[in-house]
C-alpha cells in the first residue's frame, strides 16, 4: 500500500521532485500490496494514453479507495485541472473511492455541486454524477491541497468507463467536424489552413459570408424565362372523341411499326389468298356439273407447299365451312380493332394529361427555386452594404480553445458556425451583411496532449498577444497577423473581437470586456451582452465586468481592445463548466452539450438584434416568432430530482437549431432510458470513512 505524503508545502505550490510525473499512465493495473500472478477481476487498469487523456499516476489506498494524480500541463507543472482517463477490468457491483488529490485550484465549481462526467462502453452518452457522492474539501493528507472525492459503483464487466472533467472535444472530432462541412459544397463556407502548430497540426480559419459577386445571380433572375404550361383538353370532343393530334400524336411503346410485314399480316393475306382460290376452283367446277366425289384430291402436305393449293380440289362442304370461319373471324377482328382504336384514343388523351401536368409541376419546383434567388436578391440590395463595391466589409472575429482544457468553448462555438451555416432566415441576413471569420481551436497542440491552460512547450497564450513568437506560438502569432493585416485594409472595419473561454468558478454565461476614457464608447460596448442576455436565459448580465487588470494586459481582449478603434469592440464570453441559473430561480441547471450550442446560437443570432436587421428577415421570408417570456422548467424548481430530465425550450423560445422548419421540443436527459449507472451512497460502502469530511480540514 503507498503511504501518503506527509509534507505540507503551502497549497497550490508547484509538486516537488518525488511527485514527479512523466507522463499519462498506460494500462496501468493496480494490484494489492503483495499480491503475486495474474490480475483477477477487480484489479482495476487505469489508462489515459488515448487524445486529450490526462492521468499521471495511480496510488491505491486501501481495497477500495485509490489517490489519483492529474499530469501537469506540458513543460509547465503550475496548471493541474483537467483528467480524462479509463477505467477496465472492473468487478460487476464493485464499489470505488477515487481521490483527485493534487488539484492547482483552490476554487473550484465542485463547491457548488459540479459532479465529473462519466460514459461507458455500453453507454456512450456522458453524464454527470450525482453530486451527493461528491465531495470537494482541504486535505491535511495531501499537502492541505484541495482534493475532490467520489464515490462510484461498477456495474457491468465487460463494460469500460470513461471518467473526465467536462465533456471532452478532440482534435480529431474537430477535424472531422471541419471535413463534413466543407463536403457539402456550401458557397458562403470557406475553410483555410492560417498555419500550424509547433506539433505540424492545423490552425484552421473558416470564413462565412455570401459570395461577393452577386452580378450572375442577378442577371439569372432577371433573365429568367418562365413559361407556365395552360392546361387545357380543348383537343377533346363532348362525346369523348379525340381530335387530331398531328405531328404530336403519340406513339404508344406497345404499338409497333416495325419496316417488314407483321406475322399477323402475313397469315391474314394467306388466309384471303386460300379463299379466293376455293371460290375460284369451285366455280369451275359448278360450270362443269363435276361431283365433289370426283373432284376431291388428297394432296401430300409433306411434299407441295402452299401454291400447290391453286390446284387442289376441295369438296364443298369443307369449303362452306371454311368460308363460315372466315367470315366470323373477320366480324371478330373487326370488333377487336374498333375496340384497340378506341383504347388508343383513350391513351393518347391520357398522356397528354399526363404530360401536361408534368410539365406543369416541374415549371413550379423552378418557381419555387426562382422565388428562393429572388428573395436573395432582394436581401442583396435591401441591406447587403456589407458586400457593395467599394464599401467596407463589416467583420466579426471570434476565437476558441486558446485554454485547451476549456471544452465548453469548442461547444460554443460549435453552436455559432452550425446556425450560421443553417438556411435559418436569421442566418442568411448575417451572411449578407456581415463577415465571420473563426478561429475555433487556436491550441491544439494542447488540446491533442490533454493540457489544461499551456501549449505543448508551456507557455499560456492568452499571455503572449503582445510579442507572439512565430516558432514558439505559430498559432497565436498567425492570428495577429491577420487582424493587424485587416485592421490595416482601408475596405475592411473589424467590428467585434470575441475569445470563448470556460470559467471553473462561476455560474452561467457572462463577458468581460475594456475600460475606456471615452464615456460614450464605453456605454457602447455595453450594448452587445445585454442584447445578449435578452436572447440568452443562461447569460448573467450582472455577472459581466469590465476592467483593465494589468494581470490581464497580455490578453488577446486587452490586446486588441487598445490596438483597434473605437469602433471595434473586443470581449471575452466565459460559459461556465458546470451550470447556469434562470432569473428569477436559485436553482443550478447543469449545462449539456446541446446547451453549450444553443448558447452559440444566440450569440449569432444577437447580431442581428444589434446591427437592426430584423426588417430584413421579416421584408424577405417568413417573421420568425419572438421570444415568449420565459418560464423555470419543471427542474428548475428547487429540490428536483438532478436525475430527472431536462425539458429545453420550445422552437419558439429557442434561437433554431441549423434548418428553417419548426422543431419538436428537445429533450435533454441527464441519464439514459437503459438505466442509470449504479452509484450508491457513499456512507453505504463503508460506514464511517466516506462521511463527510470534519469540519477541521
Amino acid at each position: 500500500m503507498a503511504e501518503r505524503s506527509q509534507t505540507a508545502p503551502e497549497a497550490g505550490s508547484d509538486m516537488g521532485n518525488e511527485d514527479a510525473i512523466g507522463g499519462n499512465v498506460s494500462k496501468y493495473t493496480v494490484l494489492p500490496s503483495g499480491y503475486c500472478g495474474q490480475p483477477k477481476k477487480g484489479h482495476l487498469i487505469f489508462d489515459a494514453c488515448f487524445e486529450s487523456g490526462n492521468l499521471g499516476r495511480v496510488d491505491q489506498v486501501s481495497e477500495f479507495e485509490y489517490d489519483l494524480f492529474i499530469r501537469p500541463d506540458t513543460c509547465n507543472p503550475r496548471f493541474r485541472v483537467w483528467f480524462n482517463f479509463t477505467v477496465e477490468n472492473v468487478k460487476e457491483s464493485q464499489r470505488v473511492i477515487f481521490n483527485i488529490v493534487n488539484f492547482s485550484k483552490t476554487k473550484s465549481l465542485y463547491r457548488d455541486g459540479m459532479a465529473p462526467m462519466v460514459k461507458s462502453t455500453s453507454r456512450p452518452k456522458w453524464q454527470r454524477l450525482p453530486p451527493k457522492n461528491v465531495y470537494y474539501y482541504r486535505c491535511p493528507d495531501h499537502r492541505k491541497n484541495y482534493v475532490m472525492s467520489f464515490a462510484f459503483c461498477f456495474d457491468r464487466e465487460e463494460d469500460i468507463y470513461q471518467f473526465a472533467y467536462c465533456y471532452p472535444y478532440t482534435y480529431t472530432r474537430f477535424q472531422h467536424y471541419l471535413d463534413s462541412l466543407q463536403k457539402r459544397n456550401m458557397d458562403y463556407f470557406f475553410r483555410e489552413q492560417l498555419g500550424q502548430s509547433v506539433q505540424q497540426r492545423q490552425l484552421d480559419l473558416l470564413t462565412i459570408t455570401s459570395p461577393e459577386d452577386k452580378s450572375d445571380l442577378e442577371n439569372s433572375v432577371m433573365q429568367k424565362k418562365i413559361k407556365i404550361p395552360k392546361l387545357s383538353l380543348n383537343h377533346v370532343e363532348e362525346d369523348g372523341e379525340v381530335k387530331d393530334y398531328g405531328e404530336e400524336d403519340l406513339q404508344l411503346r406497345h404499338i409497333k411499326r416495325p419496316e417488314g410485314r407483321k406475322p399477323s399480316e402475313v397469315a391474314h393475306k394467306s388466309i384471303e389468298a386460300v379463299v379466293a382460290r376455293l371460290e375460284k376452283q369451285n366455280g369451275l367446277s359448278l360450270g362443269h356439273s363435276t361431283c365433289p366425289e370426283e373432284v376431291f384430291v388428297e394432296a401430300s402436305p409433306g411434299t407441295e407447299d402452299m401454291d400447290s393449293l391453286e390446284d387442289a380440289v376441295v369438296p364443298r362442304a369443307l369449303y362452306e365451312e371454311l368460308l363460315r370461319n372466315y367470315q366470323q373471324q373477320q366480324e371478330e377482328m373487326r370488333h377487336l380493332q374498333q375496340e384497340l382504336e378506341r383504347t388508343r384514343r383513350q391513351l393518347v388523351q391520357q398522356a397528354k394529361k399526363l404530360k401536361e401536368y408534368g410539365a406543369l409541376v416541374s415549371e413550379m419546383k423552378e418557381l419555387r427555386d426562382l422565388n428562393r434567388r429572388l428573395q436573395d436578391v432582394l436581401l442583396l440590395r435591401l441591406g447587403s452594404e456589407n458586400l457593395r463595391e467599394g464599401a467596407e466589409q463589416k467583420v466579426v472575429f471570434i476565437t476558441g480553445r486558446v485554454h485547451p482544457g476549456e471544452t465548453p468553448s469548442s461547444f460554443v462555438c460549435q453552436g455559432i458556425i452550425d446556425f450560421l451555416i443553417s438556411q435559418h432566415p436569421i442566418a442568411r441576413v448575417l451572411r449578407e451583411y456581415l463577415v465571420f471569420k473563426i478561429a475555433p481551436m487556436l491550441n491544439p497542440d494542447g488540446v491533442y496532449l490533454g493540457n489544461y491552460r499551456c501549449s505543448l512547450m508551456g507557455f499560456d497564450l492568452n499571455r503572449h498577444w503582445l510579442d507572439p513568437s512565430p516558432w514558439a506560438h505559430p498559432t497565436l502569432h498567425g492570428v495577429k497577423q491577420l487582424i493587424i493585416q485587416m485592421y490595416n485594409d482601408p475596405k475592411t472595419s473589424l467590428e467585434f473581437y470575441i475569445d470563448i473561454h470556460a470559467h471553473s468558478t462561476m455560474m452561467n454565461g457572462f463577458m468581460y470586456g475594456n475600460i475606456f476614457e471615452d464615456e460614450e464608447r464605453f456605454q457602447r460596448q455595453a450594448i452587445f451582452p445585454k442584447l445578449l442576455c435578452q436572447n440568452a436565459e443562461d447569460f448573467s448580465y450582472s455577472s459581466t465586468s469590465f476592467n483593465r487588470d494589468a494581470v490581464k494586459a497580455g490578453t488577446g481582449r486587452r490586446f486588441l481592445g487598445g490596438l483597434l478603434d473605437h469602433t471595434s469592440y473586443c470581449y471575452t464570453l466565459e460559459v461556465s463548466f458546470y451550470s447556469y441559473i434562470i432569473g428569477g430561480t436559485t436553482a443550478a441547471v447543469p449545462y449539456t452539450e446541446e446547451a453549450y450550442m444553443k448558447l452559440g446560437r444566440n450569440v449569432a443570432r444577437t447580431f442581428l438584434d444589434y446591427y437592426r436587421l430584423n426588417p430584413l428577415v421579416e421584408k424577405v421570408t417568413i417573421p420568425m416568432p419572438r421570444l415568449r417570456p420565459r418560464c423555470p422548467t419543471s427542474s428548475s424548481q428547487p429540490g428536483a430530482s438532478p436525475w430527472t430530465p431536462l425539458v429545453g425550450l420550445d422552437a419558439s423560445q429557442d434561437c433554431l437549431p441549423p434548418y428553417c422548419e419548426p422543431m419538436s421540443p428537445h429533450r435533454v436527459y441527464r441519464t439514459m432510458c437503459s438505466g442509470s449507472y449504479c452509484v450508491s451512497d457513499c456512507s453505504l460502502i463503508i460506514q464511517g470513512v466516506c462521511a463527510p469530511p470534519p469540519s477541521s480540514w
